[in-house]
């Protein structure tokens, strides 16, 4: 009978990362024998354990171990990784190592090496020059790179469940709108000051729901205050928060009063054309055209945006990215160093960032829709703490816990075209 022994390391009980190999063992018609296990005295020490995996035949012990090395095992012989040559440019070997978004090694010529920008869905190449190995998204492969093939040789380390980040989750992990929500929001504000500390940088993912609920002046004012470190949306979001600037509505309706403005549903087309003439909203910016808002605190307060385009796009904006691969090798420059990410109103966007992202940023997802918070979960992003709220209302409170003060405007009415005037 086929047989392969494996060994875990890590928070084996605080994670479950045991329980779900050996139930994974079983689901995939294998068995298990515990050889040896050593359980860490304190929740911050270390467990260790070394299973042997039987399996009536070979094709079902590779899909076991196939299973379990994604789960944080290691093969206990400890092969070197493998190695086959990409076929053409843009095309992975058929049995390609397809990554996880959490902290991957793979074991090459006698050491662990640590694989660079963890992120799910890629391939792993080395570059034997420099002795390291990255992710790398199929498209970026080129003819002839190393790729990793098979399971051998390769370490994945589960996400930690600290004490910590336990109590976190705890408050805005389920998918509820039933959650004390202060609570949730005290414990986002009290990570963004953790990340600032450390030196990390916050990300803020948005969708137009923030402008459209009025919480586009607390979104300012965090990013003025230097809370927010890069901006990902898409056309939607600059274009209205150009157009509440510009003409006082969002989707031509009055953010004042709540009413429709005549004409109001050409506000947009002519904030977006506007832009458009002075080249890019940094020059519209500077000659005075925006005047406030989520896009004039970015460029004021030197904070990278980047604007993602998509086929129901109007305009678009000249900022915004209309070729899906630069929109994400953008984004992706934009990544290291990102400590905690908050996705509000935003399902798209907010899956696709969320599948670039290592499992080991802390990443919210907020909105009104627990569906949402739901399918981000079941793309890839696990970890995401999900909280069922309104944007304005997250915003607002979460502003308030950072002690931000929001620069107060002259209240304006909304502009009249001249088509309305006449």
């Amino acid at each position: 009978m086929p047989a392969e022994t494996i060994d875990l390391r890590g928070h084996l009980l605080d994670n479950l990362t045991l329980p779900k190999v050996l139930d994974l063992i079983m689901a995939f018609g294998g068995d298990y024998r515990i050889e040896e296990i050593r359980v860490g005295y304190s929740p911050r020490d270390p467990s260790a354990a070394r299973v042997r995996i039987d399996a009536p035949d070979e094709k079902t012990l590779e899909e076991i171990l196939e299973q379990v090395t994604r789960s944080g095992a290691t093969i206990a012989r400890q092969p070197d990784v493998r190695f086959k040559p990409a076929p053409k440019d843009g095309v992975l070997p058929d049995d390609f190592y397809a990554t996880t978004n959490l902290t991957t090694h793979i074991f090459h010529r006698g050491r662990w090496l640590r694989v660079e920008n963890a992120e799910m869905d890629c391939g792993i190449v080395l570059d034997p020059r420099r002795g390291r190995a990255r992710c790398l998204r199929m498209h970026r492969v080129r003819k002839g790179d190393p790729v990793v093939v098979g399971h051998e040789g390769i370490r994945v380390d589960p996400l930690d469940r600290m004490p910590e980040r336990q109590a976190f989750e705890f408050m805005a992990s389920s998918v509820s709108s039933e959650k004390p929500k202060l609570l949730a929001i005290q414990g986002v504000a009290r990570q963004i000051r953790a990340a600032q500390k450390a030196g990390r940088k916050v990300l803020l993912v948005g969708g137009p729901a923030i402008v459209h609920t009025g919480a586009g002046p607390h979104l300012a004012a965090l990013i003025r205050d230097g809370l927010i470190d890069v901006l990902f949306a898409g056309n939607a979001l600059a274009a209205h928060d150009i157009e509440a600037d510009m003409f006082g509505t969002s989707l031509g309706v009055s953010l004042e009063s709540g009413k429709p403005v005549e004409h109001g549903h050409e506000h947009h087309l002519r904030a977006i054309n506007r832009v458009r003439h002075a080249g890019s909203i940094s020059a519209a910016v500077r000659k005075g055209l925006i005047k406030g808002g989520v896009m004039h605190a970015c460029v004021r307060r030197g904070v990278p945006f980047v604007l993602v385009g998509s086929i129901r796009d109007d305009g678009p904006l000249p900022d915004v990215f209309t070729e899906v691969h630069a929109a994400q090798d953008a984004m992706r420059a934009h990544l290291p160093g990102v400590g905690v990410a908050i996705m509000i109103g935003t399902m798209l966007t907010s899956i696709a960032v969320g599948n670039m992202l290592p499992a080991a940023v802390y990443t919210v997802c907020v909105d009104i829709n627990p569906a949402v918070v739901t399918k981000l979960a079941d793309r890839g992003t696990f970890h995401a703490m999900g909280l069922v709220t309104d944007a304005e209302l997250f915003l607002r409170q979460l502003a308030r816990e950072l002690g931000v003060r929001e620069k107060r405007r002259a209240s304006r009415k909304p502009a009249r075209t001249k088509r309305a005037a006449r």
